[in-house]
């Protein structure tokens, strides 16, 4: 974590040196000797790489004040301005026991700079002082730290969240282009290879294909109105699509050629808007696969409404014995079922079945029925 542009570092060093350096020839009479204004300008120029070593950055300067005093300077150079910002930028980049014992080596350093420096008496209250002021900048320093790794904290979840949502996004999206494309692309097929033949199937093909293609774009405007408006306002919940169209989704399956067998065992009642969703986009992907992949297949929709599950079950008879891999249980559509299902709280199993077809497992806790 950087606080800032190491140039700006870089120019805040050469801007206090040179003024520690000017200031210093400027109170002594005579020249004062070189070492001591090398030991000066050490007292800030170091801040110049605070960003890249803060402890090193500091302990030069300590060291440099200490030698300082040797020649007996009147006053600390620049004000000890290079140790408070030494101690703010170990608290801001450093863990709190290294910045523990740099504040104790900068008290230390500081005191001892009074004692053995100044002439005049030290009280222990000037010596109180200056601890304050280094426990200012310290005490800066680590709520800067905490602020920032808050804020870090914070865009980390931002774009968690961001994520999340374009995955559902993308989830939304291929269910509804992949299952309403399917039956518009079989059923464009089975008109094109009847139109001649038999006028009446081309004339039910292209009506289903036309159909389902108004359905898809249906959806996918409602997914567009759910985008545009803003998270208060709350109708998502109305316009996603849910159990309750089951029996439109298995007509319109039956409509491009698939026979499906609907069961409903048990007392039906709502779902939250999350579940019920959930159960409806598994059904839609597992007929779509069936559609796609299956060949000449039934499929069967078995719901179970229980006291405290929903269970979805998606069978189908589909040849699958030449075409073992064309579906695979970890494929996109079903990674993205199973991660909805997740969501929730819920199981779902994938899997070919020993005398063919598949099968999709689908069990939602749902809580008791209201």
């Amino acid at each position: 974590m950087l606080l800032r542009s190491v140039p700006v570092d870089v120019l805040l060093a050469v801007t206090l040196t040179g003024l520690t350096v000017a200031t210093m020839l400027g109170q002594r009479d005579g020249a004062p000797h070189w070492a001591a204004v090398v030991l000066a300008a050490l007292t800030v120029a170091p801040i110049a790489l605070r960003q890249r070593a803060p402890v090193l950055t500091t302990v030069v300067i300590l060291t440099a004040l200490i030698g300082l005093s040797l020649f007996r300077y009147d006053d600390f150079p620049n004000g000890g301005l290079g140790i408070l910002i030494g101690m703010f930028t170990v608290a801001t980049l450093r863990p709190r026991r290294v910045a523990g014992l740099v504040f104790l080596a900068a008290v230390a350093v500081t005191a001892f700079v009074y004692c053995v420096h100044f002439t005049a008496p030290v009280y222990w209250s000037q010596v109180a002082q200056v601890t304050l002021i280094v426990l200012g900048a310290w005490a800066l320093g680590e709520s800067t730290k905490m602020w920032s790794r808050r804020a870090e904290r914070l865009a980390a979840q931002a774009a968690r969240a961001a994520s999340e949502e374009r995955m559902r996004i993308a989830r939304e999206m291929h269910d509804i282009v992949s299952h309403h494309m399917s039956v518009v692309s079989l059923q464009a097929g089975l008109a094109e290879c009847v139109v001649r033949t038999d006028p009446d199937t081309a004339h039910t093909a292209i009506a289903t294909a036309g159909e389902a293609s108004r359905q898809a774009l249906s959806e996918l405007r409602r997914l567009l109105d759910v985008l545009r408006l803003e998270p208060e306002s709350g109708p998502e919940e109305r316009s996603r699509p849910g159990l309750a169209q089951l029996e439109e989704l298995v007509t319109g399956a039956r409509s491009a050629g698939l026979p499906v067998d609907l069961s409903v065992v048990g007392g039906v009642f709502p779902l939250p808007p999350g579940p019920d969703l959930c159960a409806y986009r598994v059904v839609q992907e597992s007929l779509t696969n069936v559609l796609k992949h299956a060949g000449p297949a039934v499929a069967k929709v078995d719901l179970e409404y229980g006291t405290r599950a929903l269970t979805v079950r998606i069978s189908d008879n589909g040849t699958w014995g030449d075409r073992p891999r064309q579906l695979s249980p970890t494929s996109y559509g079903i990674q993205g079922m199973r991660e909805r299902a997740e969501l929730y709280g819920g199981v779902l199993t994938a899997e070919h079945a020993e005398d063919g077809g598949f099968t999709v497992l689908l069990r939602l806790p749902v809580g008791a029925p209201r």
